[in-house]
């Protein structure tokens, strides 16, 4: 379904605002401004064992003024919506912009701000691609549907509790800036989640197993939809959940050594973004973002030399994916979405940019990376759908599995830790199948699989194909300070990775 532009929020006085904020920062000899307008509608149900546990339903709205002045970044932002305050805040950006010059030539810096050039888009529409708007369906409904399946899983035996809670988001945004570009866009995701837990009376253990549909730029069709491709198969996993538990908890210990992996990608989609999606981020891998999570080993002098990982290994950086957390018509800069190569046959050939880091390292073009989270907040480089690509005629899940002859199966995600330069890790998965002969074997606990960035994807010797593809992601990617937060999807296939150093973590936290 199609869906056009709220009404309600194309009754605000836009582009009034805009001309307002924009005539006033010309006048005061910005050499750039642009104004952002959002409206961010959040929604939360949480439940624990079937009962409310929690809710939540607001709207963030106001507007934003950023401005390059004599060199200089300034940034503004407020709540008032008249001409003399758009007005107001826009004479508050620049006079930033003034204040920081001299804080930026006392500590002896010649750096000023430019901006990669950008085609004017001109009175540009864009709509996520959703059919129903999750806060069209009432609370009590969304509520209730989520009670519905938890009380399914407390009825099995050997579930003792369950969490459960849905996010939607509903999100509009007007940009325009001095060189004539204009955008109005509205996007809508949702999150829905739901862990059961074991608990062994007897032993005291216990242990969780969570739902693997991944957050989606969709709408409450994901959760109810009839049409094929709509929804997730819920019943389905929701059916199969108590067996896998109470497998989990009868299982053994796995037995640390080298082991050949076929990673699902319900797990593979986080490995991606931690290795892959922040260390290509080009802020990061020059030093400008090093206080949250560090910077990279993808340095910039390393770019069309690096080995990544084995030649069959390609993977793009995409605004455009449907159904994508990060996907947009436009950016906070005004640039169009795009798709690009990050990597290419296992070498680095691009980063994800903004305008002003395009600029500097010499592109002819941001790719548009630039995302504020709420009005209130400065535009900064963020995470595009960051996907490894499937190789077109590649095997099935069931036959990567066949060709292995001792490994694991690993399936959703869980844990994960990362070195301050996206380096060395170590990640774990929700279940992981001991693989034998070919054959899955049970599943086995007390797992993590552990490699430097580089070695993992050098060792990755099949890419499953398109019809084991899988648009996974998160709502919390995090970074900046002040801390802003991001949702962002990751595609992959099916893969399977030679000789990976699996760590039996009751051993670990022993020594």
């Amino acid at each position: 379904m199609a869906h056009q532009i709220d009404q309600s929020f194309l009754d605000l006085p836009l582009r009034a605002l805009a001309d307002a904020a924009l005539a006033r920062a010309r006048a005061l000899g910005a050499d750039h401004a642009d104004f952002r307008l959002e409206r961010v509608r959040n929604g939360a149900v949480r439940l624990r064992d079937a009962k409310p546990a929690g809710s939540s339903d607001s709207t963030d709205l106001g507007y934003a003024v950023r401005v390059v002045h004599g060199g200089t970044w300034g940034f503004a932002a407020g709540v008032d919506l008249t001409m003399d305050a758009a007005a107001k805040v826009a004479s508050q950006a620049v006079a930033m912009a003034k204040l920081s010059a001299q804080v930026i030539k006392a500590a002896g810096s010649d750096e000023r701000v430019e901006l990669a050039d950008e085609p004017v888009h001109a009175d540009r529409t864009w709509v996520s691609s959703y059919e129903i708007d999750p806060f069209s369906v009432p609370e009590e409904e969304r509520a209730g549907l989520l009670a519905d399946w938890s009380a399914g899983l407390l009825a099995a035996q050997g579930v003792s509790h369950v969490d459960a809670s849905l996010l939607v988001v509903h999100e509009n945004k007007f940009y325009a800036d001095t060189a004539g570009t204009t955008t109005t866009q509205q996007r809508v995701r949702l999150h829905p989640s739901l862990n059961a837990v074991a608990v062994d009376e007897t032993s005291g253990e216990f242990d969780s197993m969570r739902t693997l549909a991944p957050p989606a730029g969709r709408g409450w069709e994901y959760l109810t939809g009839t049409e094929a491709g709509t929804a997730w198969d819920w019943q389905r996993e929701l059916d199969e959940i108590p067996e896998l538990l109470a497998e989990k908890m009868r299982a053994p210990s796995v037995r640390a050594g080298s082991y050949d992996l076929v990673v699902d990608p319900s797990n593979l989609w986080l490995t991606i973004h931690e290795s892959i999606g922040h260390a290509t981020e080009l802020d990061r891998a020059l030093g400008y973002e090093a206080a949250y999570a560090g910077t990279s080993f993808a340095t910039f002098d390393q770019l069309g030399k690096l080995k990544y990982g084995s030649e069959i290994m390609n993977v793009t950086g995409d605004r455009t994916a449907e159904h994508g957390l990060a996907t947009i018509g436009y950016d906070d800069e005004g640039v169009a979405g795009q798709s690009w190569d990050l990597v290419k046959d296992g070498t680095l050939v691009g980063y994800q940019l903004d305008r002003r880091i395009a600029r500097l390292t010499g592109f002819e073009r941001s790719n548009g990376c630039a995302y504020a989270d709420s009005p209130g907040h400065v535009p900064v480089q963020r995470m595009a759908n960051v996907s490894l690509r499937p190789d077109p005629g590649g095997l099935s899940t069931e036959d990567l599995i066949g060709g292995v002859d001792r490994g694991l199966y690993l399936v959703g995600d869980r844990s994960w830790s990362i070195d301050m330069q996206r380096y060395n890790f170590q990640f774990t998965a929700q279940r992981a199948y001991e693989i034998r002969g070919g054959r899955l074997a049970g599943q086995v606990r007390d797992f993590a699989y552990q490699a430097t960035t580089t070695d993992f994807w050098g060792s990755m010797a099949a890419v499953g194909g398109p019809q084991t593809y899988v648009l996974g992601g998160a709502f919390n990617c995090g970074k900046a300070q002040p801390g802003q937060v991001a949702a962002v999807s990751h595609g992959c296939p099916s893969a399977l990775f030679k000789g990976v150093n699996i760590l039996n973590t009751t051993q670990e936290a022993g020594r």
